[in-house]
């Protein structure tokens, strides 16, 4: 009997191991969870105890829902206009935003900025930087003239030094940039790893709710985009932000991924310059080129980011190729949408020089088509490359174009065509049924990528007729 009560007990003592991602156990330690797939989130745990939860004192009455009193979290403006677009009019007490995005795409640019243009005398703002110093901050806050008398700085890597800032400051916001570099002394491992970054969120968020101080996170990425750290980051914070673009490019994105204060499909569209970042009320001009006469291998559309309508511009080039396999370059666009296109128009719009060119495909500005909307424009670009004619002055093309050379419809194409109308575009090629259109704006429906192929005139490039049979339309 003692000896089966002492094998009870041994097996009861025996280290178990969990995933820290979904919460699968196990009895011995693997590399990668089999539950979720995720690597390096078995961690050791000791054996349950039973425990019975008894009722205790409750927090706060349970009211009726039209009793509670909502003022508590209205937004308050950030100073940024498209910041707070993003958010849905702006920062909620107690609130906490987590903005994620590649190394130097400019997060600090734009979380300082945000800090300086929120600080008030009744509103005091505490920026910790865990990754310069003090000194480094403020010759950025010199550069884009980000200085207030009522924004605190501070250099801090210790959870419980950044706790006992909040306590001598108050402020109503607190910047962290970025929770992977602080770290608690009563939690082991380094800073950055799961455990550390699951006990620094909780700890700022607990301190957000209690003192209703709304708290901006700066967040890593892996190599794939993805939030670095645990998933459970995201599912504890209020607000999940993803700032995009190109090093190369002057445009910057906000895209909200999760917002409980707002909507979700809303893009914050900003310009990065040597003298700081500052909001796009209209962006339309970073992706468009103004020519007096129209320039073969062009076509203009118009994306949605989010709901916000952008022109955007297609641009396509042929040349003769010097190798056995030619090139397809593309930058701004789906290489696939691309080799769909080519496909297309040698098949459905008998355009059978396509197949022994070198073919490069861009968009100007740096913005990224990756809707389908745009197959249409990447086409009649394509086309218009490869006949060396030009498409006429102010159209735009809007479409999905399938495999059997149907265009189809696409969402949006009022406000699509309302956004064009207001740039100046007076023709626009839509597939059918297009809704209202706006005065003084002219639109064609088309059916198919032959009838969409007729916008090109005919004309005869080196002393060869052109492959598209279309109707001069001047």
């Amino acid at each position: 009997m003692a000896a089966r009560s002492s094998s009870r007990s041994s097996a009861k003592d025996r280290p178990s191991y969990r995933c820290t991602e979904c919460g699968w156990t196990t009895a011995k330690w693997l590399g990668r969870c089999p539950e979720c797939q995720a690597w390096g989130t078995v961690e050791e745990y000791g054996a349950p105890a039973v425990r019975t939860t008894t009722p205790g004192r409750v927090t706060s009455a349970a009211l009726p829902i039209g009793q509670v009193d909502g003022r508590q979290a209205t937004a308050r403006g950030t100073g940024v206009d498209e910041l707070d677009r993003v958010l849905g009019g702006g920062l909620v007490p107690g609130a906490v935003v987590l903005l994620a995005g590649e190394p130097g795409v400019g997060k600090s640019t734009l979380l300082l900025d945000v800090a300086a243009k929120a600080a008030s005398e009744e509103h005091r703002t505490l920026y910790i930087t865990g990754e310069e110093s003090a000194s480094q901050v403020r010759l950025r806050a010199d550069r884009i003239g980000a200085l207030s008398e009522h924004l605190y700085l501070a250099a801090e890597t210790d959870l419980s030094a950044v706790l006992g800032h909040l306590d001598s400051v108050k402020p109503s916001l607190l910047v962290l940039d970025s929770v992977q570099t602080v770290a608690s002394p009563e939690i082991d491992g380094a800073p950055g790893g799961m455990a550390q970054v699951r006990e620094v969120a909780g700890a700022l968020i607990r301190a957000s709710k209690e003192r209703g101080m709304s708290t901006l996170l700066v967040g890593h990425v892996t190599k794939d985009g993805a939030i670095a750290g645990p998933r459970l980051l995201e599912h504890l914070v209020d607000v999940v932000l993803h700032f995009e673009g190109d090093r190369h490019a002057r445009l910057r994105l906000v895209r909200g991924v999760k917002n409980r204060y707002g909507a979700t499909d809303e893009v914050g569209c900003f310009e990065l310059h040597d003298e700081g970042i500052t909001g796009l009320a209209d962006p339309s001009g970073l992706f468009l080129t103004r020519r007096d006469e129209p320039v073969p291998g062009t076509c203009l559309t118009v994306t949605l980011e989010g709901r916000r309508p952008l022109v955007a511009e297609v641009q396509a080039l042929t040349v003769d190729s010097q190798i056995p396999s030619p090139r397809r370059t593309t930058s701004g666009l789906e290489t696939s949408r691309v080799s769909m296109m080519l496909a297309v128009l040698e098949q459905r719009g008998r355009i059978s020089a396509l197949g022994k060119r070198d073919i490069y495909s861009a968009t100007v500005g740096g913005v990224k088509l990756s809707e389908p909307a745009a197959d249409l424009a990447v086409a009649l670009a394509l086309a218009s490359a490869a006949s060396d004619t030009p498409l006429p002055k102010n159209l735009v093309a809007i479409g999905e174009v399938g495999l059997a050379g149907e265009v189809r419809r696409v969402t949006g194409v009022q406000r699509r065509l309302a956004e064009a109308a207001r740039l100046g575009f007076t023709h626009a090629l839509v597939p059918g049924d297009p809704g209202r259109i706006p005065d003084g704006m002219r639109v064609l429906e088309v059916a198919d990528i032959g009838d969409a192929l007729r916008m090109l005139p005919r004309r005869r490039e080196r002393g060869e007729k052109a492959r598209v049979e279309a109707d001069d339309q001047g």
